[in-house]
């Protein structure tokens, strides 16, 4: 008898006599709080990140601002906000998006109890690589994408796309715990909500 067939059959033999035909009670679900948003920017920045509440009349200036003067910033195509001077990727090498200062990117998705921001890589968002090479990434969430939770997201999420899960900026640690950021990822991340 195999590893497999001996695993199984021990669970077989605990589920005699249970009965199958009954329902399954959903999991427990987080409450959701009334103000979804305000959640959200208070969970992205538990993870050190920096986080704006702007309005879309002030979102063009508050990118401007979250960018350092003179900054070399790439923007994926289809980027719902004009930042001057900024590159559109037009399939940029690692190497070329390594000598660019800053990244700015919408977001699929914002997740309030987490503090998470997925992007799904449309329009707006640009390929994966873009979104991790530059040392700086502004991201645009708007308040309508924030939902409460994981379950929340995944049913608004396409499975069939990429999907980037990012939750604060590139963080690690080593063997004694010490911290150490940017080093799979940006080093700052900066969100501005746009209510």
């Amino acid at each position: 008898m195999s590893a497999r067939e001996e695993i199984l059959g021990r669970v077989r033999s605990a589920l005699e006599g249970v009965d199958r035909t009954g329902t399954v009670p959903p999991a427990p679900r987080i409450t959701p709080v009334a103000d979804l948003v305000g959640r959200f920017a208070e969970r992205v920045e538990d993870y050190r990140a920096v986080v704006e509440r702007c309005s879309e009349a002030d979102l063009a200036s508050r990118v401007a601002a979250a960018l350092p003067a003179g900054a070399r910033v790439v923007v994926p195509p289809g980027l719902g906000v004009e930042v001057p001077g900024a590159r559109v990727d037009d399939g940029l090498s690692a190497a070329e998006l390594d000598a660019l200062d800053a990244v700015v990117t919408e977001a699929v998705v914002g997740i309030a109890e987490t503090g998470t921001i997925v992007l799904d890589h449309g329009p707006g968002q640009g390929r994966r690589i873009i979104s991790l090479v530059p040392d700086r990434h502004v991201c645009i969430v708007r308040a309508a994408q924030v939902v409460a939770d994981v379950p929340d997201a995944i049913a608004v999420l396409d499975p069939a796309r990429p999907l980037t899960w990012i939750s604060g900026p590139s963080a690690t640690s080593d063997i004694e715990l010490n911290r150490v950021e940017g080093v799979h990822g940006p080093r700052v991340l900066h969100v501005l909500v746009v209510d």
